[in-house]
């Protein structure tokens, strides 16, 4: 008896200790982590919708349902509103707060379906012959906004799909065209249009008639391509008027930024109204305030440049006088929220490596942040009650709310349990001098089981835009924890280019690719590496995709005695194959100073395939087939490259992927086989 009691407690004592012991991120960690987002709070402020995304490995996709969270129970219980095989997105409350409507495929096509909220099954509110691909719901509650890809020419829905039947019995594949865009990101265009409809709600609560054109008579797409949604388009208060952005195509859209805010009754009957014809930049996101009296929105200033500083503007509707708001706040916002009583917006903007939460007063433009460390993702507000998701370095988005002017409480503790046993890697963020002796920041990462005393090799990871950062935030693709989980230390800088430092910094990679960032990367791993003596700076290896990528490419010809290896994912290689094969042509432009048959000489200043003779790093290199920013030429000629300079090489192409890579099955041999490359480099014995 006494053998089986100490046998039964040592068995017990070796399950807890297996369960507690800590353990390093993983790749599969990564991949099935819920994801939380789009957070809706209803009318009277007392409950939050928000979508939660899980992974189905079996089937190698996500899917996305409902739940619901009563903001004011003293400890949050989520509660799971749908369940299907489809996925559920998009959610809109109802004005009276009873329901909430919602995006699915669950009928065979992407429908608007209202779900509810006490309970039972939800109704169908669209079936169109066509997808229903974004919508916004009249605060009145008795008429939907929607956008439809159409043939433009088409009287109706069912004409469109009569055209696209008949050409998926048509023997012939070919495809013609008179104008870019040809393809845009990772589709082939096939002369539709996004466009914006409306529809009324009957007595029912469905859609029974056909929708009216809004944006038809327009050549363009509402929202835009690839990554508008409904922030793009917003009913007045009133319900009476929707504002939407649009670009005119024509010949030109393939080199043109030039957004415009319209105006349109929202019955339809009349022309879009152009609000913004003044502006030859971009303008986007109308939102009217709760009297209806004005509009905010954000603008460019500069047409062509995508990176330009949105400006916050507001606009008087009964007269179409604007101003700016919060002139020199030198940072640009991403989406505007207005507090209920008009007096204010909540706008989202990048600020020195986080991503926060800002209240700027419309009478006198005074900025007053919301948030602090972190990154904020989706929000929303309704009364005084803000909720939001928030991410770091060291988790992934959870739900918060706040009271304004109050402090944050958690709504959601989604993956706790699942990664219970993971041990993170700590990061800190640092700064130094670089190019231009200009203040630069980074961030450096420990590994997950770094010990006081010991070195650890280096995964140096660069990141895409350019314009862009690595912040303190979370990643699905670009993750340092996963490098922290493998046993590797981790360096980020945000080089000259990298947004949240103000647009002077923002600007200053522009015809200056391979010049000041480079700079940065090599004073800031000298900064890292003086400061932090765990970095081993004889075992590291450069990571990056697409600018990151470009820059993978350059460091092998302009800093090749640093790395011991290097993984370009999607980067450029030939400046010139990259003018003239990418599909946003406005891009390569603006960088560049012009087109490439304009002044070809500040395209080749910094063009990697002049260094291919002083490569000898050895590189892995990653392409996605569907990816049409950077084509796939640009990383045959990179591993084409390597393997004529008889440089250590391996090519892994994603035939099914974009820019990114999304399918989780692919995800995890991404990352197994990039970590297996810095394993072979840095882990192998001397």
């Amino acid at each position: 008896m006494k053998f089986r009691l100490l046998t039964m407690v040592a068995a017990l004592l070796a399950a807890t200790t297996a369960t507690a012991a800590p353990r390093g991120f993983t790749v599969e960690d990564l991949v099935n982590m819920e994801r939380v987002g789009s957070p809706a709070v209803s009318p009277d402020a007392t409950r939050v919708i928000y979508t939660v995304r899980s992974t189905d490995m079996e089937n190698n996709r996500g899917n996305t349902q409902l739940w619901m969270v009563d903001l004011r129970a003293a400890k949050p219980a989520p509660q799971r509103l749908s369940q299907h095989a489809s996925s559920s997105s998009d959610p809109e409350w109802s004005p009276s707060g009873d329901a909430v409507y919602f995006l699915s495929a669950r009928s065979g096509s992407s429908q608007v379906w209202r779900q509810p909220v006490a309970g039972g099954e939800p109704v169908q509110v669209t079936n169109l012959a066509l997808d229903v691909d974004n919508f916004r719901l009249a605060p009145s509650g008795d008429r939907l906004a929607f956008s439809v890809a159409v043939f433009r020419d088409c009287a109706d829905l069912a004409c469109t799909k009569s055209r696209l039947d008949a050409k998926e019995k048509d023997k012939a594949t070919g495809k013609v065209y008179d104008r870019l865009f040809v393809r845009h990101w990772d589709t082939w265009g096939d002369h539709r249009n996004a466009v914006l409809f409306s529809a009324p709600l009957g007595a029912d609560g469905k859609v029974g008639s056909e929708p009216v054109s809004l944006s038809g008579s327009l050549d363009g797409d509402v929202p835009s391509k690839p990554f508008g949604d409904r922030e793009e388009y917003r009913f007045s208060p009133d319900g009476k008027t929707i504002v939407f952005s649009a670009r005119i195509a024509g010949k030109t859209e393939a080199w043109s930024t030039n957004f415009d805010l319209y105006s349109v009754p929202a019955v339809g009957g009349a022309a879009p109204r152009n609000l913004t014809q003044d502006n030859p930049a971009w303008d986007t996101k109308g939102t009217f305030s709760p009297d209806g009296r004005t509009l905010a929105y954000l603008a460019m200033a500069r047409p062509g440049f995508e990176a330009d500083r949105y400006q916050v503007m507001l606009m008087d509707v009964a007269s179409g006088q604007k101003r700016k708001l919060a002139a020199d706040w030198d940072r640009s916002a991403g989406s505007l929220v207005w507090r209920a009583d008009g007096k204010a917006l909540i706008v989202d903007a990048e600020d020195i490596g986080q991503h926060r939460l800002f209240s700027i007063d419309v009478a006198n433009g005074k900025v007053t942040p919301l948030t602090d460390k972190g990154a904020v993702g989706a929000y929303d507000l309704r009364r005084d009650t803000l909720v939001y998701t928030h991410a770091n370095l060291q988790s992934g988005a959870q739900l918060f709310s706040m009271k304004l002017g109050g402090k944050p409480k958690q709504l959601t503790d989604v993956n706790t349990e699942r990664l219970k046993d993971v041990r993170f890697g700590e990061s800190e963020q640092f700064s130094f001098a670089g190019a231009n002796g200009e203040t630069v920041y980074g961030y450096v990462m420990k590994p997950w089981n770094a010990q006081p005393g010991q070195k650890y090799p280096v995964a140096f990871i660069v990141h895409g835009g350019p314009q862009g950062s690595f912040g303190n935030s979370w990643s699905y693709r670009w993750n340092p924890q996963v490098y922290a989980g493998a046993g590797y230390a981790a360096v980020f800088i945000d080089f000259h280019g990298s947004t949240g430092y103000g647009q002077k910094f923002t600007d200053s990679i522009s015809n200056d690719w391979g010049g000041k960032p480079l700079v940065d990367l090599q004073k800031g791993y000298d900064a890292a590496v003086q400061k932090f003596s765990w970095l081993d700076r004889s075992r590291d290896c450069a990571l990056g995709a697409s600018y990151g990528g470009y820059m993978m490419n350059w460091i092998a010809g302009n800093w090749s005695d640093e790395f011991k290896c290097i993984v370009n994912h999607d980067g450029v290689f030939d400046t010139r194959g990259m003018a003239y094969s990418t599909e946003e042509q406005w891009f390569t432009d603006w960088e560049s100073g012009g087109p490439y048959f304009k002044v070809p000489e500040n395209h080749e200043r910094f063009n990697p395939v002049h260094h291919v003779n002083k490569w000898k790093t050895p590189m892995l290199v990653i392409q996605g087939d569907l990816d049409f920013r950077i084509p796939t030429a640009q990383a045959l000629g990179t591993f084409t490259a390597l393997q004529r300079m008889g440089v250590d090489s391996k090519l892994l192409v994603f035939p099914d992927e974009n820019h990114w890579v999304l399918k989780p099955a692919n995800s995890v041999q991404w990352h197994h086989t990039v970590v297996g490359w810095l394993d072979q480099y840095l882990k192998q014995k001397p």
